[in-house]
């Protein structure tokens, strides 16, 4: 079995997952938003690494995944954007988590079976895959849909190579 941390990054809210895999079973550990309150950067930074690294320090994942960056409109968004995802994927590489990344589409092709997929189309895809009471919201979404196309992606490659493992983001 293996804990899967799905990271869906944001300068205002930062979505996270955690699941645990084995063969092409998921399971649901925890989901949940930390969201960024502080008005300075600097602070809201540290506040995302603290209490992301606090998640991590609790559930132990063993691999992460975080969505790669897309192009915004606006370009003080984006940087923003890349501020929180550099964090996110620090938060792991502290720890010598391995960090995966997908794309938007991948990650909602593995998920709802298109690549454009909308928002409410992951999260209920979410709620059923996992076997979820209700939607998560939809950062949260996100990120258990993060962890889940990790999940399956590494099974296949896993499968393909005949390896043993992953580690430090690559196959052994």
């Amino acid at each position: 079995m293996t804990r899967i941390l799905g990271i869906d990054p944001g300068s205002l809210a930062t979505g996270y997952g955690i699941i645990d895999i084995e063969g092409n079973h998921a399971t649901h550990v925890i989901h949940g938003t930390i969201r960024l309150k502080e008005k300075d950067i600097a602070e809201k930074l540290k506040s995302l690494f603290r209490q992301l690294s606090n998640v991590i320090d609790t559930h132990q994942p063993d691999e992460s995944a975080i969505e790669k960056v897309f192009m915004h409109k606006n370009a003080d968004s984006a940087l923003k954007l890349g501020q929180a995802r550099g964090c996110a994927i620090t938060a792991c590489a502290e720890l010598d988590i391995p960090i995966f990344e997908y794309t938007a589409n991948q990650v909602k092709q593995a998920t709802v079976g298109k690549g454009h997929a909308a928002k409410q189309q992951v999260q209920h895809m979410i709620r059923v895959l996992l076997c979820l009471n209700e939607e998560p919201q939809a950062d949260a979404a996100d990120a258990l849909a993060i962890a889940l196309c990790h999940g399956h992606s590494r099974e296949g490659m896993l499968r393909i190579s005949g390896v043993k493992g992953i580690a430090r983001g690559r196959l052994q």
